[in-house]
């Protein structure tokens, strides 16, 4: 009768260990450090445009032949298409999870340039040479009272288009409309930087 004791008292015991190991996995689980555990442990696909560099390769801008600048430029930006590599796992442009296989589009990437205007900057620099004591690089670039003002004053008795010289000449002056006159070729276009406050020309 002695030894029938504890194991009869034993199995009641048991029975309450797993019911409470039970409950402790089902409150865990369910719980609010059930949905951490969940949410740390499931890994959420990013988006394309936080790819790091070698996860993604971008096209070159499209460049207008006219003003040597991408096509699609405004607000000093223009975008170009960028491709996720092989196998890789984002979500694109829509927000939709995309499984790419190296010919999707994933993002556009945006890229700095400048606003033109297809004036050019030979020929504003030569009327400004030569002509800039009659004002004539002042009505070409869209200023027309300064032009006639130089015209009447002969250039400001030759202080004034010598200034204008100077400033055509360094792409500090440019057209009126807040646009660049357009550059020669691509590289020109985008080296130096410039601010968006300085207008430039076209050569």
């Amino acid at each position: 009768m002695a030894a029938a004791w504890p194991s009869g008292s034993s199995a009641p015991e048991a029975a309450t260990a797993r019911l409470l190991g039970v409950l402790w996995f089902v409150s865990v689980t369910t719980g609010p450090w059930g949905a951490v555990a969940t949410s740390a442990g499931g890994e959420e696909s990013p988006k394309c445009e936080d790819l790091k560099v070698g996860q993604y390769i971008c096209k070159d801008p499209k460049i207008n032949d006219a003003t040597q600048e991408p096509v699609n430029c405004t607000n000093y930006t223009a975008h170009v298409s960028c491709f996720p590599a092989p196998n890789i796992t984002c979500k694109d442009s829509s927000g939709n999870e995309t499984h790419f296989t190296g010919n999707e589009v994933g993002f556009f990437k945006p890229i700095s340039c400048r606003n033109v205007n297809g004036y050019s900057y030979k020929v504003a620099v030569a009327l400004s040479l030569f002509l800039g004591w009659l004002g004539a690089d002042r009505f070409y670039l869209g200023y027309p009272a300064l032009g006639l003002l130089k015209f009447c004053t002969v250039g400001f008795c030759g202080i004034g288009s010598l200034i204008d010289f100077i400033l055509i000449s360094m792409q500090i002056l440019g057209f009126a409309m807040l646009a660049r006159l357009v550059l020669n070729s691509w590289p020109q276009a985008v080296l130096p930087p410039w601010p968006p406050k300085v207008l430039g020309l076209q050569a």
